[in-house]
């Protein structure tokens, strides 16, 4: 197997996925997962492809991120991950798709409207 190219995007985060077999590091832009996100629940939904496969210390990925919140980033990466398991195999595919991790959340930031406060707040009324 060579290296698997995939990638994962959300809202206005874009992740690009290296994955190739190895001892189970993930960086992200150049920094170990550990110090891109020192939150513990962006590092699990990160590995949530790769727990559930029961893959996790199988492959060296090196994740390329940018755009958006932590958040947003932190789930393309997880979209990535899991594009990137089924195509490295196939039979992990209903698995994912079971859980929800083949599909690219497509919710995005509504517009400001004009004459409005922000996307559907109005501007304070005042009688007096």
């Amino acid at each position: 197997m060579s290296v698997i190219n995939t990638i994962g995007r959300r809202k206005t985060s874009v992740a690009r996925l290296y994955m190739q077999p190895g001892a189970g590091s993930i960086t992200v832009n150049g920094k170990v997962l550990d110090q891109y996100f020192p939150s513990e629940i962006k590092r699990i939904i990160v590995n949530q492809p790769l727990v559930l496969t029961q893959k996790l210390a199988m492959f060296d990925i090196n994740i390329n991120v940018d755009g958006g919140g932590i958040t947003g980033q932190a789930e393309a990466i997880r979209l990535a991950i899991a594009r990137a398991l089924v195509d490295n195999a196939a039979e992990d595919k209903s698995v994912l798709k079971k859980e929800g991790f083949m599909t690219r959340d497509s919710r995005m930031v509504e517009r400001k409207k004009p004459g409005r406060k922000k996307a559907r707040r109005r501007f304070q009324w005042v009688k007096r």
